[in-house]
C-alpha cells in the first residue's frame, strides 16, 4: 500500500512538473513569435518613410494619414498598443495603395513600385508571424483553461493571453478612395 502511494505521489510530481514546464515552453513561444511579429512590422515601419516621400507629391492628405499612425505605432509600449497600432497602419497602408490606381504615374514609378513590392513581401510575412502567434496563444490558451492543467496555471497566475484580431468592421471592408 506504501508503494502504490509512493508511486502515485511521485506520478503527481511529475505531471506538475512537466505541465509547469510546458507552461513555460508555451510562454516563450509567445514572446518569441510576438517578437518575430514585432519586428516585421518594425521593418514595415521602416520603409514606410520612404513610401511617404514618393507619395508626397500626389496625395498629402495620404501622407499625413501615414506619419501620424508611425508615430503612434512608435509610442505603443505594450503588446496590445502595438497590435492595435499595426491595424491602423494596415488600413492606411490600403488607402495609399488604392490611390495609387487613381494616379497612373505614381503607379507607374519605379520607387513606389518597389516599395509596395517590398511591402508586398513583408506582409505576407507578417500574416504568416501572426498565424503562428496565434496557433502558439491558442494552444497555451487551451492548456490553461484545460482540467486537470488548469489547476496549475491557476495557482502558478498563468493568464490567458490575447490572439491577433482584427480590431473592428471597417478592416473588413473594401478601402475607398476619395478626393
Amino acid at each position: 500500500m506504501l508503494w502504490v502511494l509512493l508511486i502515485l505521489v511521485v506520478l503527481a510530481g511529475l505531471y506538475y512538473i512537466s505541465t509547469f514546464n510546458g507552461f513555460i515552453r508555451l510562454q516563450n513561444m509567445i514572446e518569441e513569435a510576438f517578437s518575430t511579429m514585432d519586428v516585421y512590422l518594425v521593418k514595415r515601419a521602416e520603409l514606410i518613410p520612404n513610401l511617404v516621400n514618393v507619395v508626397k507629391g500626389y496625395a498629402k492628405h495620404e501622407t499625413d494619414t501615414l506619419e501620424k499612425v508611425i508615430q503612434a505605432r512608435n509610442a505603443a509600449t505594450t503588446h496590445e498598443a502595438k497590435l492595435e497600432a499595426d491595424n491602423q497602419l494596415t488600413e492606411a497602408l490600403k488607402s495609399v495603395f488604392a490611390l495609387a490606381e487613381s494616379y497612373p504615374e505614381l503607379k507607374a514609378n519605379s520607387n513606389f513600385l518597389l516599395l509596395q513590392q517590398q511591402l508586398n513581401d513583408i506582409e505576407n510575412d507578417i500574416a504568416s508571424s501572426r498565424k503562428y502567434y496565434n496557433g502558439v496563444v491558442r494552444q497555451y490558451n487551451t492548456k490553461i483553461q484545460s482540467f486537470p492543467s488548469s489547476l496549475i496555471a491557476n495557482a502558478k497566475n498563468f493568464v490567458k493571453q490575447p490572439l491577433f484580431e482584427v480590431s473592428d468592421d471597417r478592416q473588413r471592408e473594401n478601402v475607398k478612395v476619395e478626393f
